[in-house]
């Protein structure tokens, strides 16, 4: 993947989330002077993403929170171009183009386009909702009502903060995965076994092992593969995002792992430009193969971080990923990356107790940890996964986490 050669006067970033707005945030933070343009589809001004699920859908409030304060882009000489989609890249002029036909030329250029729900065939209808946007928020909550049902298909994590917020508003829920327990794909089966109770006691009828196959009326019946019906009056696909890549497919540029391809540094295969955020499939100085994450800590930071490498820098990103979530009176932090089919869980505490910590081991070394209602120890966890401690299960079970060595970091590649 080729460096950049020459300093940039025009900046152009593609997608207006988190990710993008991140980077142009920075760029001015960084002294950058030259244009700076950020498109987005959306005619709100750039926002975060974990309030949907959280805040917005509970009722606790009508907005998310924006990436910067009102003002600041007109305040900053940053072009926000609100509602334009962009149709097209062209690397070789260094080009892009939006959907009235305008060509914008750039320098450097930030592809940042983030993701979108998944989709499920045979779900269809007014009755039927993904979770994407501030609007998909809003539209989703006015239907969480008093005696509602609900059926949620898909158990991962936006599954699982819908059915929180539904049963907050009094709805009847049923949650449908074709997996034996929720988030067992991240979480394996004993901690997955916890959010499996604690969405049973909070009144959700869990239908796990089952495949939703399609809807009728509308999303007001849910059929499911083992015969059976359900009747709904709202209907929530979440069964994951997928990353928007056309543009960068349509361009000729490298895809691996589902996303971009990207080096250290988040160059693309083509030159001066780069990517973040969740289409990012990033060469990981600290992982094996390429790493692509789609939750908000990733995009704020390689936002920001990418910021440097479009001023003219290489530095490597190598920030492990992080995630939180809140389900009723549960929250719960995640850092690193584990494979629970592959590395040893340790756990500190008693899960039923729904306050512990969890530890994953690889070859004697954490790769991933975390903290359920549990809020004195994120320094430590975050130190004994940045530096892959090499820590004994004993150790992680009867020590204070503040106390524990953390070893010889693990090597790079």
């Amino acid at each position: 993947m080729t460096a950049p050669q020459r300093p940039p006067r025009r900046i152009v970033i593609v997608g207006a989330g988190l990710a993008g707005a991140s980077a142009a945030a920075a760029l001015r933070e960084q002294g950058f002077d030259g244009d700076v343009t950020l498109f987005g589809q959306e005619g709100h001004d750039p926002y975060e993403l974990p309030p949907l699920s959280k805040g917005v859908l509970l009722g606790e409030r009508d907005a998310s929170d924006l990436v910067r304060e009102a003002g600041y882009y007109d305040d900053h000489d940053i072009a926000l171009c609100r509602d334009t989609t962009v149709t097209a890249v062209r690397p070789a002029d260094h080009l892009i183009v939006d959907a009235d036909g305008a060509e914008h030329g750039y320098d450097r250029l930030l592809l940042a386009t983030g993701s979108r729900p998944r989709t499920l065939p045979g779900f269809d209808g007014p009755g039927v909702y993904t979770l994407r946007t501030l609007d998909d928020s809003l539209a989703l909550r006015e239907k969480l009502t008093d005696g509602a049902r609900v059926v949620i298909v898909g158990a991962g994590w936006v599954g699982c903060e819908v059915a929180s917020a539904a049963r907050a508003h009094g709805a009847h829920v049923t949650m449908l995965d074709p997996a034996p327990l929720p988030l067992r794909h991240v979480l394996g089966d004993r901690v997955g076994a916890v959010f499996r109770d604690l969405h049973a006691d909070h009144g959700v009828t869990l239908r796990l092992g089952v495949k939703a196959t399609g809807t009728r009326d509308g999303g007001r019946t849910v059929h499911l593969d083992d015969g059976g019906e359900l009747p709904a009056d709202v209907v929530v696909v979440g069964v994951g995002a997928l990353p928007r890549t056309e543009l960068a497919q349509a361009a000729g540029l490298d895809l691996a792992a589902g996303g971009v391809a990207v080096d250290a540094a988040l160059r693309t295969s083509a030159p001066d430009v780069y990517a973040a955020g969740d289409i990012a499939a990033h060469d990981h100085p600290r992982y094996e193969g390429r790493v692509r994450v789609e939750h908000w800590a990733n995009a704020k930071e390689q936002g920001a971080h990418v910021a440097g490498n479009l001023l003219g820098g290489h530095d490597a990103y190598d920030a492990d990923p992080y995630f939180f979530s809140d389900q009723y009176d549960l929250g719960c932090e995640y850092r690193g990356l584990a494979d629970p089919a592959r590395d040893e869980l340790v756990l500190r505490g008693e899960p039923a107790s729904r306050e512990f910590l969890a530890f994953w081991l690889r070859d004697g070394r954490v790769t991933a940890a975390l903290n359920v209602n549990s809020w004195d120890h994120g320094d430590a966890l975050t130190a004994l996964v940045a530096t892959r401690a090499r820590v004994s299960a004993q150790r992680l079970t009867e020590a204070d986490p503040h106390t524990l060595t953390t070893g010889d970091a693990a090597p790079r590649r």
